[in-house]
C-alpha cells in the first residue's frame, strides 16, 4: 500500500467505521451463531497477509488514540525495567478506569516516541503486543472488540472487509 493511500485511509477511519458499525454487527452476530471450524486460520491468514503490506511504524494509531490495559504481570515487568516499585509507576504512568482496569493516564502513550516506536517495546503490555487481536484463537469470542479496533486501526478494517468477502 503507497504511504499517501494509507494516510488518507487512517484519517477516513472513524467515518469509515462509523459507516461499516451495523454491517459488522450484523455479520459478528451471524458469524457467532455459526462458527465456521476454519475460522481462526482463516482470521490467521488474513493477519498475515495484511501486516505483510502494513507497517505499523507508519501509523501508530492505536498508541495515539487508545491506552492498553496493563495487567499486573505487565505492571510488574514494567516497573522492574525503569527500576521502579510497580505501587510507584502506577502513581507515575498509570489510572483506574470505569472498569477498575489500569490503564494509561494520558493517550498519545507515553512510551511512543517522535518515530512511531515504542521506548519499552520488548517490555510492552500484553494487550500491546496482541494488538489488534485479528490472529487470536477463537477470534469469534471477541467480536466486541474488533468492532471497536476497525475504527483505529487500518489494517483492522482491511482484514474485517476481506473477512466479510472472504466467509
Amino acid at each position: 500500500m503507497i504511504l499517501s493511500e494509507f494516510l488518507k485511509l487512517i484519517q477516513s477511519l472513524p467515518k469509515l467505521a462509523a459507516e461499516k458499525k451495523k454491517e459488522n454487527q450484523s455479520f459478528f452476530k451471524k458469524l457467532k451463531k455459526r462458527v465456521p471450524k476454519h475460522l481462526d486460520q482463516v482470521m490467521v491468514e488474513l493477519h498475515d497477509h495484511t501486516f505483510s503490506q502494513i507497517d505499523c511504524l507508519d501509523c501508530a494509531n492505536c498508541c495515539k488514540t487508545t491506552g492498553p490495559l496493563f495487567t499486573n504481570k505487565d505492571i510488574e515487568r514494567i516497573a522492574k525495567l525503569f527500576r521502579l516499585k510497580p505501587c510507584t509507576f502506577i502513581e507515575q504512568f498509570l489510572r483506574l478506569d470505569e472498569d477498575n482496569d489500569y490503564v494509561l493516564q494520558s493517550v498519545p502513550c507515553t512510551f511512543l516516541g517522535d518515530d512511531n516506536r515504542c521506548s519499552i517495546y520488548d517490555y510492552r503490555p500484553k494487550a500491546c503486543q496482541e494488538f489488534p487481536h485479528t490472529n487470536r484463537k477463537k477470534f469469534h469470542q471477541i467480536s466486541h472488540l474488533t468492532i471497536n479496533n476497525v475504527g483505529i486501526c487500518p489494517a483492522a478494517y482491511k482484514i474485517v472487509e476481506a473477512m466479510k468477502s472472504r466467509l
